[in-house]
């Protein structure tokens, strides 16, 4: 199977939930909540595609890198590429049942293993949502991370130690879904943490804790303070909070408060290996890749996860080789122009 034919199998396959179009921008879509769009205008999903766009490279060819170094290690794995799965869940509402969620985070912690990285699972009003994240994971010999909804603490502490006993190599929340309504209608209730919050969570539990959907510096700096091990600099792909900025936006000021203090990781609007290099650059450690992936899964499954995957790396390697970039590990804020 080529790229070309793996996205016409997942164009059919959305049956309009996700219109493949040649350039994933979010405004096709835009307001598609259920769906793969952005919440409201749109203006989040849009923003951050707009903002990483925007910024430019400055190609440099006089140099000695020839084999530029992609494999890195993020919270003591050992990965192939700076790129990771990123957790979607709700794959029967927002896909219209283009795959289960099963088959959905199968494809997506096979693949993303195949290709030597590693992927997130998600969660949901449904009990069986988040347990099918923990079988794929299990079945991959734990080499996966389970993302949970910022749920009442003391169940995120159950969910995470359940995660922890499949194997699992870290666990997270979202916590930009703190104003999800399908959650608080289901009788599973889900807010905004605390400072104090998020060290009772890292005290009670064992594996690497990720606070994902962090998209101010002051807050990374509290994530930090509380022992968190990784941020993601995301605005949960426009889908919580509309007229937020973009990702790449606000990740200098992030990184500049935060860098080496704890995990920078970063979602928003990549698309391509140069993006990475772009979110690098800016100051990540490592990207999460959401979209692009599920058009993978839905049209290949776990071949086509690691397909895009493959893509995505390639495509870094050659921007690293035009931009001077030894390795991914040591990427320089100059590469910007």
């Amino acid at each position: 199977m080529d790229y070309k034919e793996l996205r016409a199998i997942a164009k059919e396959k959305f049956a309009g939930s996700c219109r493949v179009c040649p350039v994933c921008n979010g405004v096709a879509c835009s307001g598609e909540v259920p769906g793969m769009g952005g919440v409201g205008s749109g203006a989040g999903f849009k923003n951050s595609f707009e903002a990483l766009a925007g910024y430019r490279l400055n190609l440099r060819t006089v140099h000695a890198v020839s084999q530029p170094t992609l494999n890195c290690q993020i919270l003591g794995l050992d990965l192939a590429m700076p790129i990771l799965g990123a957790p979607i869940g709700g794959i029967s509402i927002n896909m219209k049942g283009a795959l289960t969620e099963g088959e959905y985070t199968k494809a997506i912690v096979t693949g993303c293993r195949q290709a030597g990285t590693i992927g997130m699972t998600g969660d949901g009003p449904k009990a069986e949502w988040y347990m099918d994240g923990i079988n794929a994971i299990t079945a991959e010999a734990g080499y996966g991370i389970p993302i949970i909804k910022p749920r009442q603490t003391d169940k995120i502490i159950e969910l995470a130690n359940k995660a922890a006993e499949a194997g699992a190599k870290a666990f997270g929340i979202d916590i930009d879904a703190a104003a999800l309504v399908n959650m608080t209608n289901a009788g599973q209730p889900v807010g905004p943490k605390t400072q104090a919050d998020l060290e009772y969570i890292k005290k009670n539990t064992t594996i690497p804790f990720i606070v994902k959907g962090i998209m101010m510096p002051d807050e990374a700096a509290l994530c930090a303070a509380a022992g968190v091990d990784a941020i993601v600099v995301s605005n949960h792909g426009g889908r919580a909070l509309d007229a937020t900025p973009g990702t790449a936006e606000v990740l200098p000021h992030i990184a500049e408060l935060v860098k080496g203090k704890i995990t920078i990781l970063a979602d928003g609007g990549i698309r391509s290996g140069v993006d990475v290099l772009k979110m690098l650059a800016l100051g990540a450690d490592a990207v999460l890749i959401g979209r692009p992936l599920a058009i993978g899964a839905v049209g290949g499954g776990a071949e086509g996860v690691a397909l895009v995957l493959n893509k995505l790396a390639g495509e870094l390697r050659t921007a690293m080789l035009l931009t001077g970039t030894a390795d991914v590990a040591a990427v320089s804020e100059d590469v910007i122009w």
